[in-house]
């Protein structure tokens, strides 16, 4: 704890100051009907949605751990449909679709907008940064599954590479900071494990025309790990890969990492490859089809990649990190980072380091060759 709070003054300009919350009314999902793609949260949150699931699908909502799959975000609910609590409970996602129409059928009240909208905010930092510094916002807002531990240390890492290298850094939990005033104080921002639904729509807007104009953005390991999304050009241009699950059984396995291109400043100072313990992510699409820069890939002869209940994850060529050009911004995703002591490790905090320093350029270069200076 000393550590983290010593950290924490040294680096961060100043703590996120909510400024006087404001009705949010323009939540991405406000106004689709009820069915079986939506959010199993919002179905939760409906008391009549919730009546027509129990009535027609008995025993389907019995027996979800509490609170993982709880009615308020952070909800593991956000990030699954009913479709998919189908899959995770043994059945085919299909085998629900005769629950599409009384479920549309449920009146959409304005009672019922609200309970959606309220997982969003527009609190808006105040921000005071010192001059002649690179200015990173470290975003950590979650509507989904907050692993607790991976977010703190990444939190923690992250202040504390600050500290040793004289980033201006913010660290906040509030949608509201992505609007253009305070976007445009800050080089780069990083996701935190973000999972979830997060951002309305003008926060979206603001925050893909930041990224376009030249911001810089680093995403950690949750921030593309959700079983479903909502936002489609996050996920299929900013990231540029979907998710497509990690290994259940053999949960954490060592793997080898295998650095692609070690003339990249990103991968200076890195071994060629190295063995570590994590979480590993596979993708439904691989993101070199997708035009991303591939900085490492996983050797899947060293791990099992078998998913939820046998499902075949393996991807023969698998990136594990990566960036990519948006525009004129600089993006890199990295996929490691679900054990805390993953952070810590000399490897990944150099890993980490460089992309810092690679995104930090946008602004000033651009993005025309994605891992050049």
């Amino acid at each position: 704890m000393k550590r983290f709070f010593t950290a924490m003054v040294v680096a961060v300009a100043m703590t996120a100051v909510g400024a006087k919350a404001r009705p949010v009314l323009d939540c991405p999902l406000r106004d689709v009907p009820y069915s079986t793609n939506l959010p199993l949260i919002d179905i939760l949150g409906s008391p009549d949605a919730k009546t027509v699931v129990d009535i027609e699908a008995p025993g389907l909502l019995k027996g979800l751990p509490s609170p993982m799959f709880g009615p308020v975000a952070p909800s593991f609910s956000a990030i699954i449909s009913l479709r998919g609590l189908a899959a995770f409970k043994g059945k085919q996602p299909d085998s629900l679709a005769f629950l599409d129409a009384p479920l549309a059928a449920v009146p959409l009240t304005s009672l019922g907008r609200k309970a959606r909208c309220a997982r969003y905010d527009d609190e808006r930092p105040k921000v005071s940064l010192p001059s002649g510094r690179p200015r990173i916002l470290l975003f950590e807002k979650i509507n989904g599954f907050r692993d607790a531990p991976s977010v703190d240390a990444a939190h923690t890492a992250l202040l504390s590479m600050a500290k040793a290298r004289s980033w201006a850094i913010l660290a906040t939990d509030k949608g509201g900071a992505m609007n253009p005033a305070t976007l445009s104080k800050f080089d780069l921002v990083i996701w935190n494990n973000i999972s979830g639904d997060v951002l309305t729509l003008k926060q979206r807007a603001a925050f893909k025309k930041y990224i376009e104009n030249g911001g810089g953005f680093i995403g950690l390991h949750g921030s593309a790990g959700d079983p479903i999304t909502f936002w489609d050009w996050y996920v299929d241009t900013l990231i540029g890969a979907r998710f497509a699950g990690h290994p259940i059984a053999k949960h954490f396995q060592e793997a080898r990492v295998v650095i692609e291109d070690a003339s990249s400043p990103l991968t200076r100072g890195l071994p060629p490859e190295w063995m570590m313990k994590d979480e590993w992510y596979s993708f439904t699409n691989n993101p070199r089809d997708s035009g991303s820069t591939i900085l490492a890939t996983l050797d899947e002869k060293t791990y099992d990649p078998a998913g939820m209940r046998g499902q075949n994850l393996r991807m023969g060529d698998h990136p594990i990190v990566w960036t990519r050009c948006v525009g004129r911004g600089r993006v890199f995703y990295s996929a490691i980072g679900h054990l805390p002591e993953t952070y810590f490790d000399t490897r990944y905090e150099t890993l980490l380091r460089n992309a810092v320093d690679w995104t930090l350029n946008a602004r000033q270069q651009g993005c025309s060759a994605a891992g050049k200076m």
